[in-house]
Protein backbone atom coordinates (compact mmCIF):
# COMPACT_ATOMS: atom_id res chain seq x y z
CA UNK A 1 0.00 0.00 0.00
CA UNK A 2 1.19 3.30 -1.27
CA UNK A 3 -1.11 6.42 -0.97
CA UNK A 4 0.72 9.13 -3.02
CA UNK A 5 -0.29 13.11 -4.46
CA UNK A 6 -1.53 12.25 -8.04
CA UNK A 7 0.37 14.90 -9.30
CA UNK A 8 3.65 13.65 -11.20
CA UNK A 9 5.24 16.35 -9.33
CA UNK A 10 4.91 15.65 -5.64
CA UNK A 11 8.97 15.53 -5.23
CA UNK A 12 9.64 17.73 -8.10
CA UNK A 13 13.13 19.90 -6.88
CA UNK A 14 13.42 17.31 -4.00
CA UNK A 15 17.43 16.44 -3.93
CA UNK A 16 17.68 15.70 -0.08
CA UNK A 17 16.09 12.48 1.44
CA UNK A 18 16.64 11.83 5.39
CA UNK A 19 15.06 8.57 6.81
CA UNK A 20 14.59 7.55 10.56
CA UNK A 21 16.16 4.52 11.21
CA UNK A 22 14.12 1.89 13.81
CA UNK A 23 11.16 0.20 11.64
CA UNK A 24 11.64 2.68 8.88
CA UNK A 25 14.27 1.71 6.64
CA UNK A 26 13.43 -2.38 8.24
CA UNK A 27 10.33 -3.27 8.98
CA UNK A 28 8.97 -3.82 12.47
CA UNK A 29 8.29 -7.61 12.25
CA UNK A 30 12.16 -8.06 12.54
CA UNK A 31 11.20 -7.30 16.66
CA UNK A 32 14.81 -5.28 16.93
CA UNK A 33 13.17 -2.66 18.55
CA UNK A 34 11.52 -4.69 20.76
CA UNK A 35 14.75 -5.63 22.24
CA UNK A 36 15.95 -2.38 22.89
CA UNK A 37 12.05 -1.82 24.20
CA UNK A 38 12.99 -4.76 27.08
CA UNK A 39 16.58 -3.31 27.66
CA UNK A 40 15.64 0.10 28.94
CA UNK A 41 13.22 -1.59 30.99
CA UNK A 42 15.85 -3.19 32.64
CA UNK A 43 18.09 -0.21 32.84
CA UNK A 44 15.29 1.72 34.73
CA UNK A 45 14.34 -1.21 37.14
CA UNK A 46 17.92 -1.02 37.92
CA UNK A 47 18.14 2.36 38.43
CA UNK A 48 15.24 3.40 40.28
CA UNK A 49 15.17 -0.26 42.27
CA UNK A 50 11.19 -0.66 41.00
CA UNK A 51 9.59 -3.47 39.29
CA UNK A 52 9.79 -3.99 35.69
CA UNK A 53 6.09 -2.92 35.49
CA UNK A 54 6.95 0.43 37.09
CA UNK A 55 9.86 0.73 35.30
CA UNK A 56 8.02 0.89 31.92
CA UNK A 57 5.49 2.98 33.22
CA UNK A 58 8.42 5.45 34.04
CA UNK A 59 9.88 4.19 30.64
CA UNK A 60 6.70 5.52 28.35
CA UNK A 61 6.02 8.50 30.61
CA UNK A 62 9.70 9.72 30.13
CA UNK A 63 9.78 9.12 26.21
CA UNK A 64 5.77 10.42 25.90
CA UNK A 65 7.07 13.84 27.84
CA UNK A 66 10.61 14.31 26.65
CA UNK A 67 10.98 12.68 23.48
CA UNK A 68 12.98 10.24 24.03
CA UNK A 69 12.96 7.61 27.33
CA UNK A 70 16.95 9.19 27.94
CA UNK A 71 15.94 12.65 27.82
CA UNK A 72 13.58 11.81 30.63
CA UNK A 73 16.48 10.11 32.74
CA UNK A 74 19.06 12.62 32.01
CA UNK A 75 16.76 15.40 33.23
CA UNK A 76 15.28 13.78 35.92
CA UNK A 77 18.16 11.53 37.13
CA UNK A 78 21.45 12.72 35.66
CA UNK A 79 21.70 9.16 33.81
CA UNK A 80 24.96 9.10 31.54
CA UNK A 81 23.18 8.72 28.42
CA UNK A 82 26.54 7.15 26.85
CA UNK A 83 26.19 4.84 29.50
CA UNK A 84 22.38 4.24 28.68
CA UNK A 85 22.94 4.07 24.94
CA UNK A 86 25.85 1.28 25.22
CA UNK A 87 23.59 -0.68 27.38
CA UNK A 88 20.53 -0.59 25.17
CA UNK A 89 21.65 -0.62 21.91
CA UNK A 90 23.65 -4.18 22.76
CA UNK A 91 21.26 -5.95 20.80
CA UNK A 92 21.50 -9.09 18.69
CA UNK A 93 21.23 -7.06 15.37
CA UNK A 94 20.83 -10.75 13.06
CA UNK A 95 16.98 -10.39 12.53
CA UNK A 96 17.55 -7.54 10.28
CA UNK A 97 18.55 -9.38 6.77
CA UNK A 98 20.25 -7.65 3.37
CA UNK A 99 17.90 -5.75 1.42
CA UNK A 100 18.90 -5.64 -2.54
CA UNK A 101 15.43 -4.29 -3.21
CA UNK A 102 15.88 -1.28 -0.76
CA UNK A 103 19.05 -0.31 -1.82
CA UNK A 104 18.42 -0.59 -5.82
CA UNK A 105 15.65 1.91 -4.72
CA UNK A 106 17.98 4.39 -3.09
CA UNK A 107 20.59 4.19 -5.75
CA UNK A 108 17.58 5.24 -8.26
CA UNK A 109 17.07 8.16 -5.83
CA UNK A 110 18.86 11.67 -6.99
CA UNK A 111 20.81 13.82 -4.01
CA UNK A 112 21.95 13.07 -1.14
CA UNK A 113 20.90 10.55 1.42
CA UNK A 114 21.32 10.55 5.51
CA UNK A 115 19.87 8.52 8.16
CA UNK A 116 18.01 10.94 11.11
CA UNK A 117 17.83 8.73 14.21
CA UNK A 118 17.48 9.18 18.01
CA UNK A 119 18.96 6.49 18.60
CA UNK A 120 23.38 5.92 18.59
CA UNK A 121 25.45 5.60 15.90
CA UNK A 122 26.89 2.42 16.45
CA UNK A 123 23.62 0.87 16.27
CA UNK A 124 22.56 2.83 13.26
CA UNK A 125 25.82 1.34 11.56
CA UNK A 126 25.48 -1.93 12.48
CA UNK A 127 21.83 -1.85 10.59
CA UNK A 128 22.30 -0.20 7.50
CA UNK A 129 25.29 -2.49 7.21
CA UNK A 130 23.29 -5.68 7.68
CA UNK A 131 20.92 -4.32 5.22
CA UNK A 132 23.52 -4.29 3.02
CA UNK A 133 22.58 -0.17 1.87
CA UNK A 134 25.30 1.86 4.05
CA UNK A 135 26.91 2.60 0.58
CA UNK A 136 24.07 5.15 -0.18
CA UNK A 137 24.25 7.60 2.63
CA UNK A 138 26.25 10.43 3.16
CA UNK A 139 26.40 10.37 6.95
CA UNK A 140 24.33 8.91 9.75
CA UNK A 141 23.22 11.84 12.12
CA UNK A 142 22.45 10.03 15.89
CA UNK A 143 21.63 11.35 18.90
CA UNK A 144 24.84 12.23 20.27
CA UNK A 145 25.40 14.93 17.14
CA UNK A 146 22.33 16.45 18.25
CA UNK A 147 23.62 16.81 21.61
CA UNK A 148 20.66 14.48 23.09
CA UNK A 149 17.89 16.53 21.85
CA UNK A 150 15.49 13.98 20.34
CA UNK A 151 13.06 14.25 17.40
CA UNK A 152 10.11 15.50 17.93
CA UNK A 153 11.42 18.96 18.96
CA UNK A 154 13.04 21.24 16.67
CA UNK A 155 16.73 20.96 18.14
CA UNK A 156 17.86 18.29 16.06
CA UNK A 157 16.16 19.22 12.98
CA UNK A 158 18.09 22.64 13.12
CA UNK A 159 21.33 21.07 14.17
CA UNK A 160 21.15 18.35 10.90
CA UNK A 161 19.98 21.00 8.35
CA UNK A 162 22.79 23.32 9.88
CA UNK A 163 25.67 20.41 9.71
CA UNK A 164 24.67 19.27 6.72
CA UNK A 165 23.65 23.02 4.87
CA UNK A 166 20.37 21.55 3.81
CA UNK A 167 17.80 23.33 2.42
CA UNK A 168 14.05 21.68 3.85
CA UNK A 169 12.27 22.97 0.94
CA UNK A 170 14.28 20.24 -1.51
CA UNK A 171 14.39 17.89 0.88
CA UNK A 172 11.63 14.52 1.41
CA UNK A 173 11.61 13.08 5.40
CA UNK A 174 10.82 9.45 5.85
CA UNK A 175 9.57 8.36 9.70
CA UNK A 176 7.57 5.51 11.61
CA UNK A 177 5.95 7.85 14.00
CA UNK A 178 3.34 10.31 12.67
CA UNK A 179 4.78 13.20 15.87
CA UNK A 180 8.32 13.20 14.41
CA UNK A 181 6.58 14.43 11.11
CA UNK A 182 5.13 17.60 12.31
CA UNK A 183 8.49 19.37 12.40
CA UNK A 184 9.73 18.32 9.36
CA UNK A 185 6.51 19.45 7.55
CA UNK A 186 6.84 23.05 9.32
CA UNK A 187 10.40 23.59 7.86
CA UNK A 188 8.97 22.95 4.81
CA UNK A 189 9.80 19.16 4.21
CA UNK A 190 8.12 16.70 2.01
CA UNK A 191 7.03 14.00 4.33
CA UNK A 192 6.44 10.06 4.72
CA UNK A 193 5.14 8.32 6.93
CA UNK A 194 5.93 4.37 6.62
CA UNK A 195 3.79 1.94 8.18
CA UNK A 196 3.56 -1.65 8.93
CA UNK A 197 2.48 -4.26 6.45
CA UNK A 198 -0.84 -5.25 6.80
CA UNK A 199 0.59 -8.44 7.27
CA UNK A 200 3.06 -7.82 10.79
CA UNK A 201 2.34 -10.03 13.26
CA UNK A 202 0.33 -7.88 16.01
CA UNK A 203 2.51 -8.84 18.37
CA UNK A 204 6.08 -7.63 17.32
CA UNK A 205 4.12 -4.21 17.71
CA UNK A 206 2.59 -5.00 21.38
CA UNK A 207 5.67 -2.39 22.55
CA UNK A 208 3.63 0.30 21.09
CA UNK A 209 1.26 2.85 22.51
CA UNK A 210 -1.51 3.74 20.72
CA UNK A 211 -0.47 7.78 20.92
CA UNK A 212 2.77 6.93 19.44
CA UNK A 213 1.05 5.90 16.24
CA UNK A 214 -2.22 7.74 16.05
CA UNK A 215 -1.73 9.52 12.60
CA UNK A 216 -4.79 12.65 14.07
CA UNK A 217 -5.64 14.80 11.31
CA UNK A 218 -2.55 13.54 9.16
CA UNK A 219 -1.82 17.35 7.93
CA UNK A 220 1.84 17.17 8.65
CA UNK A 221 1.79 13.81 6.70
CA UNK A 222 1.96 14.35 2.62
CA UNK A 223 2.28 10.09 1.79
CA UNK A 224 1.57 6.70 3.26
CA UNK A 225 3.48 3.95 2.04
CA UNK A 226 3.87 0.31 3.94
CA UNK A 227 6.31 -0.72 1.10
CA UNK A 228 9.43 1.91 1.46
CA UNK A 229 11.21 0.00 -1.39
CA UNK A 230 8.33 0.20 -3.73
CA UNK A 231 7.42 3.77 -2.82
CA UNK A 232 10.70 4.89 -3.59
CA UNK A 233 10.77 3.61 -6.99
CA UNK A 234 7.83 5.57 -8.03
CA UNK A 235 8.76 8.69 -5.98
CA UNK A 236 12.27 7.97 -8.47
CA UNK A 237 10.81 7.49 -11.81
CA UNK A 238 8.84 11.06 -11.12
CA UNK A 239 11.88 12.64 -10.53
CA UNK A 240 14.61 11.57 -12.65
CA UNK A 241 15.58 14.26 -15.08
CA UNK A 242 13.62 16.92 -12.80
CA UNK A 243 15.53 20.06 -11.71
Amino acid sequence: MSETSSSPDAFSGVDTWIFDLDNTLYPPHSNLFAQVDKKMGTFISRLLDVDLMEAKRVQKTFYKTYGTTLRGLMTEHGVDPHEFLAYVHEIDHSPIEPDPALGAALSLLPGRKFVLTNGSRAHADAIVRRLGIEEHFEDLFDIIAADFEPKPGLAPYDRFVTKYGIAPGRSAMFEDLPRNLEVPHTLGMRTVLVVAAPDTPQETLAYRQRWEVEIGTAAHIDHVTDDLADFLVSVAETTTGRD
